[in-house]
């Protein structure tokens, strides 16, 4: 298949089945850091008890499983046209937002389905940035999520050449304030277990569990899924601008910046920046790796429905 990047905006893939239960919100939840003073998400006879709001960024790997997938065989998928043939051992991940539309159900039941088209691609003399949306969507023809990511295809050539297309996106960042402290900080430890409990979302790249992967991919050992980073500045926002209210999150999006090893110590930053769309707060945030002194999720947004402002 010969590379002809123009073709890749606005192709879709087929339709993916997708399926959850309450034992996969519980699953998350842990995997993401959640504690034991968040009984509505880790505990499923709570009065309140809810899915983490960025819970459906796992479905796209997870799929409608209730067992373990084969990773090799899940990053497969079907060809793209006109892109040429990328290494996913060089894949990186490099952004995720996800907006949410609806909340979820507890347990989802059948015929949920994932939705993806392509919406950008760049290519620049690094690599290949690829960018999809998704949607989430019930039996009913719903929309619940909708969520943009971007993967970094390191070395990837079309033609050599720049170029650029985007057809849709997520909104972007403003910069962080350098005039005043955060509003926020929230301080998490990881533990060293916590990829082994997050791969049992749906993500079982070796890379998060086997330290020979790790190694032979650079990073001297295992390393922590983003996406479970993602969680934590998740339940950092969610909890201190949103008060805890499962329902206050609208949206939340993020760049992968530096890695993360299980047992690492995360600070969240989070700024309150303006007012959002209908009648959130815009919140700007990062997340710093305390033990390597990193930025490991840069751009921070987040709209968020905070409390007094809905009585407004």
């Amino acid at each position: 298949m010969s590379a002809d990047l123009s073709k890749v905006v606005g192709f879709t893939l087929p339709d993916k089945p997708v399926a959850w239960n309450k034992r996969d919100l519980l699953t998350y939840a842990v995997g993401v850091g959640a504690k034991n003073d968040e009984f509505q998400f880790i505990y499923e006879l709570d009065p309140n008890f809810s899915a983490l709001p960025t819970y459906p960024v796992v479905l796209q790997l997870k799929g409608a499983d209730s067992d373990v997938n084969l990773f090799s065989d899940r990053i497969k998928g079907r060809p793209i046209p006109g892109m040429p043939t990328l290494n996913p051992n060089r894949i990186v991940h490099a952004t995720q937002s996800i907006e949410i539309v609806k909340p979820l159900p507890l347990v989802s039941g059948e015929g949920w389905s994932w939705k993806t088209r392509y919406t950008g691609v760049v290519e620049n003399k690094s690599g290949i940035i690829l960018t999809a949306e998704n949607t989430l969507v019930s039996p009913s023809g719903e929309v619940y999520a909708k969520l943009f990511s971007s993967s970094f295809n390191l070395g990837a050539k079309a033609t050599g050449e720049k170029y650029s297309k985007f057809i849709a996106g997520p909104p972007q960042g403003k910069p962080i304030p350098k005039d005043r402290k955060a509003d926020w900080i929230v301080e998490e430890q990881t533990t060293p277990e916590q990829a082994i409990i997050f791969r049992l979302s749906g993500d079982y790249n070796p890379l998060h569990i086997d330290p020979k992967i790790g190694k032979g991919a650079g990073f001297g050992g295992v390393i922590l899924h983003g996406l479970s980073t993602f969680g934590f500045a998740g339940r950092a926002v969610l909890k201190t601008v949103g008060e805890n209210d499962p329902n206050s999150l609208k949206f939340f999006g993020v760049r992968f910046t530096a890695p993360v090893k299980p047992g690492d110590k995360l600070e969240t930053s989070i700024w309150e920046v303006g007012k959002g769309p209908k009648g959130t707060t815009e919140v700007a945030f990062e997340t710093k790796n305390l033990t390597t002194g990193k930025v490991v999720l840069g751009g921070g947004i987040a709209y968020v429905v905070k409390k007094a402002d809905a009585k407004l």
